[in-house]
């Protein structure tokens, strides 16, 4: 055994003692020890040892952290699910069992990323309609149109989306990067590439503003036009290109605000929800109570009143966090996050190709923006989102495409500086 992934296997045997610690202190509280959802949990730890295993025997050396860090968060995640929604406990169990697959095989896959590079424009197209999906066929929960219902499965098409556009924009951008650079035309004290090679940039916030409209999405459409900001100022490092883009979005957004009541609604809210707090406001002031009453250590598992929040398993999962948990165990989830994103973005500093480096950005920038956005919504910093929290949120199509990313990552910090 290598000593990268024996230093992994010792850090996923602590993050497995604390999630079954946590699971055992709310099955305690709750009453009776379910020997089920005991037995499920061992064998989910034992799942993250098998991943590391076959890493191990297939010569992998990535990044050591990134599985230890998602076992820690989804272990917190479990452990506040089976406190809120205990019937949807072992359901999630399998979901995070699926997403461990799929984490192994775009790990496998993630070697070859390169060649991915010629299939840029598929890449796109694959993006494009799973929004579209969603847009015409989407069902509204919850206050938008982000959710497609096929039978008995339901999934949120703008969690694999935004992937595939990643993969687009990395490969457009990686192939064009000296004409975005050199080919610049002056717009006052702006310096900005010239118009046809940003088209797809342009096509990018376009959707961004339909998913804004008609799926009520204001989230995921902050989620993919900050990804093709921040990949295009990864390639001319030019912040007049940030700043032109941000007018943009704020002026698309002032027009869909004077002209959509919904969104009206949602800034409102926002601005001063105290003068609908039993109405469309309900939700983030029990989330603004919910953090009051947690204050530094927290109520303690099972006695809060996170259940006061609609949907709180999903959308507001942190909210509940941070009553429970206290500013403690809400301020460790962040710095987790904040090693986690730092290492992603380590990764795209290391790389010495361009596509993979881009790819690497993009998706740490997604997961660093779609981070900010639902901690941002819950503590009333940002407009609600709608969008959940990576690894703790209840949500197949989330833990899986979060493991898919993850995954992705993880074979691209197979570089030397990692090897021992």
């Amino acid at each position: 055994m290598t000593n990268i992934r024996r230093h992994e296997r010792t850090l996923l045997l602590i993050a497995g003692v604390i999630m079954l610690n946590g699971i055992l202190a709310v099955s305690l509280t709750l009453g009776a020890v379910d020997y089920s959802i005991i037995g499920a949990t061992c064998g989910l730890i034992i799942t993250f040892i098998v991943i590391n295993i076959v890493l191990d025997k297939a010569g992998h050396a990535g990044d050591p952290l990134f599985l230890p860090l998602a076992a820690l968060l989804i272990g917190i995640g479990l452990t506040t699910i089976l406190r809120l929604k205990p019937n949807l406990f072992l359901l999630q169990e399998m979901w995070v069992g699926v997403g461990l697959i799929c984490f192994l095989i775009s790990a496998f896959v993630g070697r070859r990323l390169e060649q991915v590079a010629k299939y840029k424009y598929v890449c796109g197209f694959f993006g494009v309609c799973l929004l579209l999906i969603a847009i015409l066929f989407g069902i509204d929960i919850g206050g938008h149109k982000s959710w497609v219902i096929i039978g008995p499965i339901r999934f949120q098409p703008s969690e694999f989306a935004k992937m595939f556009i990643v993969l687009f924009l990395a490969g457009y951008l990686s192939e064009r990067r000296e004409l975005i650079t050199l080919a610049t035309k002056h717009y006052g004290p702006l310096v900005l590439p010239h118009p046809r090679f940003i088209a797809p940039l342009i096509a990018v916030w376009g959707i961004g503003m339909a998913m804004f409209i008609l799926q009520r999405d204001m989230g995921a459409a902050l989620l993919y036009f900050g990804i093709a900001i921040i990949m295009t100022y990864m390639v001319n490092g030019k912040l007049s290109f940030v700043v032109i883009g941000l007018i943009f979005f704020l002026l698309g957004s002032v027009v869909c605000y004077k002209l959509y009541s919904h969104i009206q609604t949602r800034v409102d809210i926002w601005l001063n929800p105290w003068a609908d707090p039993n109405g469309a406001a309900y939700q983030i002031v029990q989330s603004l109570f919910a953090f009051g009453s947690g204050g530094i250590m927290g109520s303690g598992l099972t006695y809060g009143f996170p259940a006061m929040i609609p949907e709180v398993h999903t959308d507001f999962i942190f909210a509940a966090i941070g009553e429970e948990m206290g500013f403690v165990g809400a301020g460790a989830v962040i710095i987790i996050y904040i090693i986690m994103v730092w290492r992603a973005f380590h990764v795209a500093l290391l790389s010495t190709k361009p596509f993979s480096m881009l790819v690497a950005g993009g998706l740490a920038a997604s997961m660093a923006l779609q981070i900010f956005l639902i901690i941002g919504g819950v503590t009333k910093f940002f407009p609600l989102t709608g969008i959940t929290l990576p690894f703790i949120s209840y949500g197949g199509s989330s833990i899986v495409a979060n493991f898919i990313l993850l995954g992705i990552l993880f074979a691209i910090s197979e570089v030397r500086s990692y090897e021992t």
